[in-house]
């Protein structure tokens, strides 16, 4: 039994979805004016390993990632780069997708963009303003937030609570400071849209009820985003979805945790802000996607110099792991697979399992994997463990890291065949009783840049370091 914990009713609940076997999940994606940083990278590497986690337990998921390509912000950026919003829209998702690929995020089902959905965004508006629940001024629209009895159930929040906590923009067209603009108007001389109520754009909580609506329907499973979406961005959407649709919009709300750099939140102002391309360039892709899942989804995550390198030294205990199994399959003698470690394997799998079905219990389930690479090391030294339960314990492993996303950046070992065959020759060599020629052959493989060792497990090549 699965279960999350859901923002809206503030507990953990099973989940139990609309259609059997089948997940509807709507993950908000990027406004791309920029290049993503780490805060942005942490909900991507979350809610891709939750996918992969519910397709593993045999769920169809049909997972939904937006691209806001019409934003103030990206109108900004064309002024400074001397560009089109349209080009820098374009120009940012194309580095997006490279940073995507870079953590190993899988391509989300559907990918709509708010650029292909204003006609569709307009009828939305229509049919609020048709409601009574929004209202045009000047050539914008807004939402009546006090139309709505059960706005601030999200965030929990009464309106009066909202209004005495928020920095409420002061704006004389508004019924009331919490409406929220759901088309803004602007001159043609601005990236527009023509519109029953004069040129201009949508706002940016509509365009995601809009998108969710077309591509999942008007109720959905769960919709996923950070913790600094819950207001207003997420509480917005629920209130215009069910104003126009009169269903629940979403059955569950999940939320992760903000980041901290050096136990200090990550922002601008503060100067500890860091790009997910500039950390990748030092420390790896893989790095950053351990580092995202190592923590509690929805606790606050730290990120620091010490505690990236302490990722790439597990990755390398992950690897390693790898290969002591890989060659011990390959040079250990057949038998049985006896049911100690059947058992043992098994045991490993449904704690696994558990950690995961536990409100996506990610840092349990890593301790699950470590444990089982030491219980794997211990196996391999034995004398008389066998190839059969080395092949267990290896097609476990995989499977365990494969539901993480990990173990992509090493996946062919780069030697060349050249190396290979010169190994070749050495070990028959060897078995000749020819050492002088092993030796030779072992100064030129070194020659070359790579080292042969010999271990219990088999033989192991690698590169040397610079």
């Amino acid at each position: 039994m699965i279960t999350i914990y859901n923002t809206l009713t503030k507990r953990k609940e099973e989940l139990k979805t609309i259609e059997p076997n089948t997940v509807r999940m709507y993950v908000c994606g990027p406004t791309v004016y920029n290049y993503i940083h780490l805060g942005n990278a942490r909900p991507i590497c979350v809610f891709d390993v939750f996918r992969r986690f519910l397709e593993y337990r045999k769920y169809n998921v049909i997972m939904v990632q937006n691209f806001t390509d019409v934003n103030d912000k990206i109108i900004k950026q064309a002024k400074l780069e001397g560009s089109t919003p349209e080009a820098i829209a374009e120009k940012y998702i194309g580095e997006y997708e490279i940073d995507a690929k870079g953590l190993n995020i899988k391509k989300p089902s559907i990918q709509p963009k708010v650029s292909d959905y204003i006609p569709k965004i307009i009828e939305f508006i229509e049919v609020l303003v048709e409601k009574g629940y929004a209202y045009q001024s000047n050539g914008d629209v807004y939402y009546r937030t006090r139309k709505d009895d059960s706005y601030g159930k999200l965030s929990g929040q009464s309106l009066d609570d909202l209004i005495s906590g928020a920095r409420v923009e002061i704006n004389e067209n508004k019924e009331d400071p919490l409406d929220f603009a759901l088309w803004k108007g602007c001159s043609k001389d601005e990236q527009h849209w023509d519109s029953p109520w004069g040129s201009g754009r949508p706002g940016w909580h509509i365009e995601c009820s809009c998108m969710a609506k077309d591509t999942l329907g008007d109720t959905i499973d769960i919709h996923c985003g950070g913790q600094d979406l819950i207001f207003p961005h997420h509480e917005n959407e629920i209130a215009q979805s069910e104003a126009a649709n009169g269903q629940v919009f979403s059955n569950y709300w999940m939320h992760n945790g903000h980041i901290n750099v050096d136990n200090k939140k990550m922002s601008k102002s503060l100067n500890n802000f860091f790009l997910t391309r500039e950390v990748a360039e030092r420390y790896g892709y893989e790095a950053i996607r351990l580092l995202m899942i190592q923590t509690h989804y929805r606790a606050p995550m730290n990120y620091s110099v010490d505690l990236i390198e302490a990722c790439r030294a597990s990755l390398d205990r992950l690897y390693q792991c790898r290969t002591t199994l890989e060659l011990a399959v390959a040079n250990k003698s057949s038998g049985v697979l006896s049911e100690e470690v059947q058992n043992h394997l098994e045991t490993s799998r449904d704690s696994f399992i558990a950690a995961l079905e536990n409100d996506f219990n990610t840092a349990d389930g890593l301790s699950v994997i470590f444990d089982l690479v030491r219980y794997l090391n211990v196996l391999v030294a034995k004398s008389d463990s066998t190839k059969e339960e080395i092949e267990a314990g290896l097609s476990l492993f995989n499977e365990l890291v494969d539901i993480f996303g990990l173990l992509y950046e090493r996946k062919d070992d780069g030697i060349p065949d050249e190396i290979h065959t010169l190994v070749e020759q050495r070990i028959m060599a060897r078995k000749e009783k020819n050492y002088q020629e092993a030796d030779r052959i072992r100064e030129q493989i070194n020659a070359l840049g790579y080292v042969v060792k010999e271990t219990r497990q088999g033989i192991e090549i690698k590169k040397m370091v610079e």
